[in-house]
């Protein structure tokens, strides 16, 4: 039940909830290091099944190669930032929670705004993928994509919900079972490859050259940059991890160990993915760039088109992985930002004996599903499935890049402004590697603006900025509750200035 008591703190309003309000919205500890790890990895796996190859067509093999290293270096400054702050702030807001420390309820809101972009289109995007897949498996008809959408949200949000206990294992058996089917994969290409006749057959201006050994950078030093959107998936998501830090068992251990440990097993498996599946003879990197399946095609080439299906099944673990994945981030997300009031508080409440946010993980869903579902409905066939596949997918690129910055922004106030906060891990490359992180993403930003395919999402973007920001303004900052990520804020943000008060005391009476 709401107090009448009401707390104003600069531009938002604090309501005061009683403890029945918490109480139906608890969560339960159950993830260690190597759930958390599983976490991370299945989010991103995906990615290395499809989605990355388009980068070949930018910048031919070299090209995507030095992609991949400079947003690999990215997402380590990200993941090691978040490696210190989620520990020290062990909340499910992740990068709301970390932004609203550092930069005040608007900063925080904007960052888990930017987020929810990412967290509800994502999802969206890979069931459509999975759709794919099983129309072409089960010999379905395109009309009927749209059942195996509902019917892959009815499963895996059913899995989610059902407890924190099976979600997490079914995510540690999906996504090792992911990781084995690119083990296979890799192992089998290591006798069929000729890397220089068929890795390197992209000349200048994207053309194929029959004989391959081509140049390393066909397309120059702008190629490799122009494939900078394209490397992002192979490691995007892998920021989701800290949502599960008030269902770790122990966050201020594991959390560190999972998020390092998982960026590791993704850098890993990136460039094994990079270099092994462009060079399977018969494939090349000039068909590879243009490819849906690029895994699939690679499976084809060493075993032949008549274990396809057999392959194809094989193949959709990976979208299986991360589906399943970023569901349950979806709903943590969701959840943090309406405990604290951002969000309609109704979508925060826990089910009264699984104690999993389902109402946040419906109402992700149902968001998502209602956008593609649109999209295919109004378009129709071709161009909905265009613009899914690609508008949407960007949208989601985009939302995930403002993110980084503000969460990599966040690290660097926090060690400025706060350097007394307990960080139970400490980032060992400190705020260059943050600095570093911006740069890319800005970067990285401004090669997804110059493809006309991926200016077609920001407007999506805009809108949906524009219609969570008006609510905000107008209703959710008058009703922010005290949540822990608010708490938090609040209380440190209250020594920081006491602090610094205490300083500019001193140095005025010093001799």
């Amino acid at each position: 039940m709401a107090s009448a008591d009401k707390k104003v703190v600069g531009s938002v309003a604090y309501q005061t909830r009683d403890k029945s309000y918490f109480e139906s919205r608890q969560l339960v500890r159950h993830a260690n290091a190597w759930h958390l790890w599983a976490l991370g990895v299945g989010a991103v796996i995906s990615g290395h099944f499809s989605g990355w190859n388009g980068g070949l067509t930018q910048g031919g093999w070299g090209g995507m190669f030095i992609a991949t290293i400079i947003i690999a270096i990215m997402y380590l400054g990200l993941t090691f930032a978040i490696a210190e702050m989620s520990p020290a702030l062990p909340h499910t807001g992740a990068a709301y929670s970390f932004a609203r420390t550092s930069m005040g309820p608007w900063g925080g809101f904007l960052t888990g705004l930017a987020e929810n972009v990412e967290y509800v289109l994502t999802p969206a995007v890979i069931v459509f993928f999975i759709g794919s897949y099983l129309t072409g498996i089960f010999g379905t008809t395109p009309e009927f994509q749209p059942v195996w959408w509902i019917a892959a949200y009815i499963v895996f949000l059913g899995l989610n919900i059902w407890g924190v206990a099976l979600s997490f294992r079914v995510t540690l058996v999906v996504t090792i079972l992911a990781l084995l089917c690119l083990v296979v994969f890799w192992i089998s290409a290591l006798g069929h490859i000729d890397f220089s006749r068929w890795a390197l057959n992209i000349g200048p201006g994207g053309v194929e050259l029959p004989d391959g050994n081509g140049p390393f950078l066909p397309n120059g030093i702008g190629g490799a940059l122009a494939a900078l959107p394209f490397a992002v998936w192979l490691f995007l998501a892998i920021e989701q991890l800290p949502l599960a830090a008030e269902e770790s068992i122990d966050p201020k251990r594991d959390m560190p160990r999972g998020i390092i440990l998982g960026m590791l097993t993704l850098i890993v498996s990136a460039f094994a993915i990079l270099t092994l599946n462009p060079s399977v003879s018969g494939i090349g990197s000039f068909a590879l760039g243009s490819s849906g399946e690029p895994l699939l095609d690679g499976f084809k080439a060493i075993y032949g088109e008549g274990i396809a299906k057999g392959l194809a099944l094989v193949a959709v673990l990976g979208l299986i992985a991360s589906f399943h994945t970023i569901i349950f981030a979806q709903g943590r997300q969701i959840y943090s930002l309406s405990r604290a009031g951002y969000f309609p508080t109704f979508l925060s409440v826990t089910h009264g004996t699984r104690k999993t946010p389902h109402v946040a993980m419906i109402g992700g869903a149902l968001l998502g599903l209602a956008v593609i579902l649109t999209l295919w409905f109004l378009l129709g066939e071709e161009r909905g499935g265009a613009a899914i596949g690609f508008t949407l997918l960007n949208m989601a690129v985009f939302g995930a890049m403002l993110s980084y910055i503000m969460q990599a922004l966040s690290f660097i106030l926090l060690r400025k402004n706060q350097p007394n906060i307990e960080r139970p891990f400490r980032n060992p490359f400190g705020i260059p590697s943050a600095v570093l992180t911006i740069l890319i993403a800005i970067v990285t930003l401004y090669f997804q603006l110059n493809d006309p395919i991926y200016r077609q999402g920001i407007l999506g973007v805009a809108i949906w900025f524009a219609v969570f920001v008006a609510y905000f303004a107008l209703v959710g900052r008058h009703k922010l509750i005290l949540s822990p990520e608010e708490e938090f804020a609040l209380e440190h943000a209250e020594a920081a200035k006491a602090a610094s008060g205490a300083a500019e005391l001193a140095g005025k009476v010093a001799p």
